[in-house]
């Protein structure tokens, strides 16, 4: 087992990175949020990079502490709708197709 020594410098993001993030998420943040943000972000990096100091060498990339299951249903055949129930709320129907206005002019 590899034993890491890794020196964890704190981070911390400067209002003006803060400011950044904010204008490329299209936030139009307060300065009280910014201070907030800018705390709060510096503490999740911050845990970041206690999480980076750890040897996760002998930990395969797809494990998992939890069983694996699907959350889908079972794909399973049913019958479809006939064409009458299929075009009795279309707007418009020509020739057993869907009438749509152009997309492109």
């Amino acid at each position: 087992m590899t034993c890491l020594h890794v020196i964890i410098l704190p981070v911390t993001l400067t209002i003006a990175e803060v400011e950044h993030i904010a204008d490329l998420a299209r936030l139009d943040l307060t300065e009280e949020e910014i201070a907030r943000f800018s705390q709060q972000l510096s503490a999740i990096l911050e845990y970041f990079d206690q999480l980076r100091a750890l040897d996760t060498s002998a930990i395969p990339p797809t494990s998992s502490v939890l069983p694996a299951r699907s959350v889908l249903r079972a794909d399973e055949p049913s019958p479809g709708l006939d064409q009458e129930d299929l075009f009795r709320n279309a707007p418009l129907v020509d020739e057993d197709q869907f009438r749509v206005p152009p997309v492109l002019e």
